[in-house]
């Protein structure tokens, strides 16, 4: 998994509340196992008409916003099923940081093990952020996880709270496997001791 320590990109305003991980990854594309290939069904469903053809009414597909990867978005996103082909998707596609007042727990963990961060805003700062991403169409922000600040270079400053273990984790990209391979050493000593017996 790969690190995050600051990352600075194009934000999306997706002024939604309550999307859920079937919106961000329709049940049909979950028949792989990869964590990659994804990010082409990314909302599809809001990406695509039905004939096949981008949306442009859809904020992905707008002018300014190719290549966001920094995703603003209402309270609860990623509610729904506990599917992680929802962070595999957000991930694949490009995005690296995730802002809203609030998200659904399952989601957030998911985040964090996939190596996305998942940044809990006051829903004004949150607000303030969208209004700034849907009027300025390219707009960037900065997200630095070693200070917890996100900010922008118009003056937007607001910082975060990430549970320590969690930072720890995201800032080394370390995900279950990778903490457990820490103990390689030991792990290895312990397998001798018992083939041994």
């Amino acid at each position: 998994m790969d690190p995050f320590v600051k990352h600075a990109g194009t934000a999306l305003p997706l002024d939604r509340v309550n999307v859920d991980t079937d919106q961000i990854i329709p049940k049909q594309f979950l028949k792989r196992v990869e964590r990659t290939g994804f990010g082409e069904f990314l909302f599809f469903d809001w990406r695509y008409l039905d004939s096949g053809q981008p949306n442009p009414e859809f904020e992905l597909n707008r002018p300014g916003y190719a290549g966001a990867s920094i995703l603003i978005a209402g309270r609860n996103f990623g509610c729904g099923s506990s599917r992680e082909h929802a962070p595999w998707a957000l991930l694949d596609y490009g995005f690296r940081a995730l802002i809203a007042p609030s998200f659904a727990d399952i989601f957030f963990n998911n985040c964090f093990q996939n190596g996305i961060l998942p940044v809990i805003l006051h829903e004004s700062e949150v607000a303030e952020l969208l209004a700034r991403a849907k009027a300025q169409p390219g707009y960037r922000l900065g997200v630095d996880l070693d200070r917890c600040v996100v900010e922008d270079e118009q003056g937007f400053s607001a910082t975060f709270a990430v549970d320590p273990f969690r930072r720890h984790c995201l800032l080394h990209g370390l995900d279950d496997i990778g903490l457990t391979l820490q103990r390689e050493e030991k792990i290895r000593a312990y397998e001798q001791v018992v083939s041994s017996r």
